[in-house]
């Protein structure tokens, strides 16, 4: 199945499907001698593990990481690492009722017509059980990413029609709506759990804001840094859309107005998001997803 690896010289290979075994990850390109135990995975992992809230899946998992390769009396070796998670609330009987059926706005008919043969349970790898794996990589790669100074924070900018009117990261982790605003977090969690009650789903858009990135990082034409970034979140079950700065609004500004223009001191603002030219200006780097509602 062709479409399951991620970068060249950073490169995951996801696998694993929501309803069976397990699911997992193997990762090269980890550079040797980092210093990496399960506890650096297990924590970010947690973060994800569903069934934490009012507002997330009810599924159960403990999401225990199993890390087996790669790593030598809590070192990296350069080798590939093995990541392995298994599952163990997987409610298989819940879909006998579609297995002959097409469920509205999910992967079920394409995967069909595609491959000839699809696991109808939990959408095997098209399920959002997937992106376990992904937390596990992304796990290593922010460990060696902070050691060059890379800070990347994430945060539900938007959901259930209520957005943040302000940004204050260190309120993300304090409420189950990972917002960066308290306030518009308690307006969404209701109206969430509301409609949940009555069978349905909203969307959202999450932000990322990442800090530490030098002037240079990305390569022109098909190979630009957004261009990158764009595959990387796109490739994410129900996401939707993808900008970059003002992203969609640049269209009502002028060019004398979105344009960004420098003094001595560097940039004076920010509209395109960290990128001209799909090269890194050196300035923070925004961008913005958005999710669709779960589908059923």
């Amino acid at each position: 199945m062709p479409g399951s690896s991620f970068g060249h010289l950073f490169k995951i290979s996801t696998f694993g499907e929501s309803h069976g075994g397990a699911v997992g990850v193997v990762l090269d390109g980890a550079p040797p001698n980092l210093p990496l135990v399960e506890a650096d995975i297990q924590k970010e992992l947690d973060r994800r593990k569903p069934g934490q809230s009012s507002v997330t899946t009810p599924r159960q998992e403990p999401d225990t990481v199993h890390l087996l390769s790669g790593v030598f009396e809590g070192k990296t070796t350069g080798t590939p690492i093995l990541m392995i998670l298994y599952n163990k609330d997987a409610q298989s009987s819940a879909y006998d009722d579609i297995r002959d059926k097409f469920r509205p706005g999910h992967a079920d008919f394409t995967y069909l017509k595609k491959y000839g043969i699809r696991d109808y349970r939990g959408s095997g790898r098209a399920s959002g059980r997937e992106t376990a794996a992904r937390v596990a990589a992304g796990a290593v790669a922010k460990k060696i990413l902070a050691g060059r100074g890379v800070t990347i924070r994430a945060f539900t900018r938007r959901c259930a029609g209520i957005s943040c009117e302000t940004v204050d990261y260190g309120v993300i982790e304090k409420n189950p709506m990972r917002a960066a605003d308290v306030k518009a977090a308690e307006r969404m969690i209701p109206i969430i759990e509301r409609l949940a009650a009555e069978g349905d789903s909203v969307g959202g858009i999450v932000e990322c804001h990442i800090d530490g990135v030098a002037a240079g990082l990305g390569e022109p034409v098909f190979d630009k840094l957004e261009a990158d970034l764009a595959k990387a979140v796109m490739s994410l079950g129900a996401v939707k859309g993808f900008e970059m700065g003002l992203g969609f609004a640049c269209v009502d500004l002028f060019g004398s107005q979105h344009n960004d223009a420098m003094d001595k001191n560097g940039f004076v603002t920010n509209n395109a998001g960290g990128t001209l030219g799909g090269i890194s200006t050196g300035e923070q780097i925004v961008f913005r997803i958005a999710v669709k509602p779960t589908s059923s």
